[in-house]
């Protein structure tokens, strides 16, 4: 693992996530990990192609896929598919483990792959899948992901929970069936992402809702509804989101002035950079640091 992207997202030219694997020679990432509210990850938009799973152990959350939130309970388990906009919301404090390993772990041979693996990932109707309460899979689900933690260093003991795990995915798959509700896959979520990358890479800038809409070649009015739809605010509040999120992490990274990270960030200034800080943190950049201080 990288040490130095912990608690960041990372990502390519396309806008997709470069997860942070704990062994570069091999495509998983787990962590007995916890949140609380507005810790730097949490709603933070992003889609990576591997499948991503998360099973609380205390305290509750929301997933939000595809611009749907899901409420998870403590023994709640959710699997988000390949390719989805996600992200993890927290209302209060919560422990959970998560599990996000790549879906050529699976494929041993073309058969696998053709058969009983992209069948799913490739499920435009199949954005998460949900194990829960009475489910009678999820039980076993669950403890198969509290176990995972133990064997993050393991690359064929993941493969095997990774292949059990999979089994219960495709029995649940296999008499999943979409609510009228949540519909078929949107096919302009790729005209979202090609927004949210072009925020991600031009965020220093001064960005336009007008150059905002331009990267997608789409109307203002289009991308505001998308962005509400997706993320559930409008572009500028997205962009200045993420701005708060890059100071934050500035601010526990570095020794950085705080002229320096206004700067670095794209805010006109510092009272503008701290007022909108506070908005997003319930704190200033300065109060910031040394909580984050205080815990190292």
């Amino acid at each position: 693992m990288n040490r130095d992207a912990m608690g960041l997202i990372v990502k390519r030219d396309d806008g997709s996530e470069i997860v942070n694997y704990d062994n570069p020679a091999f495509p998983s990432y787990i962590y007995d990990g916890w949140g609380k509210p507005r810790v730097t990850w949490e709603k933070v938009p992003h889609f990576h192609e591997d499948i991503e799973l998360i099973a609380v152990k205390e305290g509750n959350m929301s997933y939000s896929v595809n611009g749907r939130e899901i409420r998870l309970d403590p023994g709640d388990t959710i699997m988000v598919n390949s390719n989805q906009i996600h992200f993890s919301i927290y209302p209060e404090d919560v422990r959970y483990v998560i599990c996000v390993v790549h879906p050529s772990v699976l494929m041993s041979s073309v058969a696998v792959e053709m058969q009983y693996v992209r069948p799913i990932i490739e499920n435009p109707d199949l954005p998460y899948l949900k194990f829960r309460g009475l489910n009678e899979y999820a039980r076993d689900v669950f403890q198969l992901m509290l176990k995972m933690p133990d064997i993050r260093h393991d690359a064929f003991q993941i493969t095997m929970h990774f292949f059990r795990l999979w089994e219960y995915i495709r029995k649940q798959a296999s008499h999943y069936l979409p609510d009228a509700e949540e519909g078929t896959a949107d096919p302009r979520m790729q005209l979202f992402k090609s927004m949210m990358n072009y925020i991600s890479s031009s965020y220093t800038g001064n960005v336009s809702l007008a150059e905002i809409a331009a990267s997608a070649n789409i109307s203002k009015s289009l991308c505001n509804s998308l962005f509400n739809q997706y993320v559930g605010e409008s572009p500028i509040s997205y962009l200045m989101h993420l701005r708060c999120r890059k100071v934050a992490e500035y601010l526990r990274s570095s020794s950085k002035s705080l002229t320096e990270i206004a700067a670095m960030t794209g805010f006109n200034g510092v009272s503008y950079m701290s007022e909108t800080f506070r908005k997003s943190f319930d704190c200033s950049p300065r109060e910031y640091r040394k909580q984050w201080a205080g815990q190292n």
